[in-house]
């Protein structure tokens, strides 16, 4: 079954460039950066990188991204990241990934907004001619951010749509931080052309799923769990042919869930709602898509065909044009006629 899952061709939708640094790198960018890491080897790094499955919340599994954003705040790091990220996910057979990032993050040390996300584009292309996948970026919002924030992100990321970013999205702790504080910012990206995805019901609060899609013109919603509590919510995700972004092992580790059982991914798909799967982040997860795929297996039963489907639906959701999506499923559907014959 693994060697099954490690040939299928996937496809990454919701991944978190600075929860998917390789913890090598962070450590050796560390001690360059004159961190006092003299006590600290490589091994016991790694585990303080990433999150352990008794991690309590969403609130401490977020504490982790301290140590990525200490090194990108300079160009040369962001765009290594960004290539050995997809060197990486090239490795597990990812043919096509959506990187996201919050460029403000990254311009703590005096970096520009447009470095930071020149910086991105620069290794996704580097890697797509070494690698040979295909990657765009989505801009992240951050919720505890102001309006006036999201509305810089929207109108200095402009310039870039249709060259490498495609979309922009609502990121960070949901509680105490409503979605319509930013909408005059989506409406503008909406305005402007930008596909929008919004990270909502990641935690309990289902009503903010709705809110995400009728007043930020959500077309996904990032991990969306909280729907299950609301027949409504359902129902308007359903009708309204709004993509999910499940990542069940970061899921499972904040607690946004307390055990797989209660995980709502097949009531999802029973009901019509177009589910994809995703890791979220590589790194802090400790993940990848053959260990996303794995669980659900194992754990919930799935068969092959069960994945095939949510690659399907992956595709689908890519925020692509028309032809560039054509491209991929036929990069798709060649992979899977190539698992077939062997």
């Amino acid at each position: 079954m693994k060697d099954i899952l490690k040939k299928l061709p996937k496809i990454e939708l919701h991944c978190h460039l600075d929860g998917s640094v390789r913890p090598e790198t962070m450590y050796e960018l560390l001690l360059e950066e004159g961190e006092d890491m003299e006590d600290i080897s490589l091994e016991q790094f790694e585990k303080m990188a990433k999150v352990v499955d008794e991690c309590n919340s969403l609130v401490e599994y977020l504490e982790r991204f301290s140590y990525p954003l200490k090194v990108m705040q300079r160009k040369e790091n962001i765009e290594r990241i960004t290539y050995e990220l997809l060197e990486d996910l090239s490795k597990q057979n990812v043919k096509y990934v959506e990187i996201r990032f919050a460029p403000f993050l990254f311009m703590e040390k005096g970096l520009s907004f447009d470095e930071s996300v020149e910086s991105v584009l620069k290794g996704m292309e580097r890697a797509k001619g070494d690698f040979n996948i295909l990657s765009n970026a989505i801009l992240v919002c951050m919720r505890h951010e102001s309006v006036e924030k999201s509305i810089e992100l929207v109108e200095k990321g402009e310039k870039f749509l249709g060259k490498g970013v495609v979309a922009v999205d609502l990121a960070g702790a949901e509680e105490g931080f409503s979605p319509e504080n930013h909408k005059e910012a989506f409406d503008l990206a909406y305005k402007k052309g930008y596909n929008i995805t919004v990270h909502a019901g990641e935690t309990g609060r289902y009503e903010n799923i709705t809110k995400s899609i009728e007043l930020l013109h959500a077309e996904r919603i990032g991990h969306g769990i909280a729907a299950i509590k609301s027949p409504e919510v359902m129902e308007l995700i359903k009708n309204k042919n709004i993509f999910l972004e499940m990542c069940p092992i970061s899921n499972l580790q904040t607690k946004a869930v307390e055990s797989l059982d209660e995980y709502p991914i097949k009531e999802f798909l029973d009901n019509g709602i177009l589910v994809t799967v995703n890791t979220d982040n590589t790194t802090v997860s400790n993940t990848s898509l053959d260990k996303e795929y794995e669980l659900l297996i194992d754990g919930l039963g799935f068969s092959i065909e069960d994945i095939i489907k949510l690659i399907k639906n992956s595709t689908e959701a890519t925020f692509l044009t028309k032809e560039e999506k054509a491209h991929l499923k036929r990069i798709i559907e060649n992979g899977l006629e190539n698992l077939k014959s062997s």
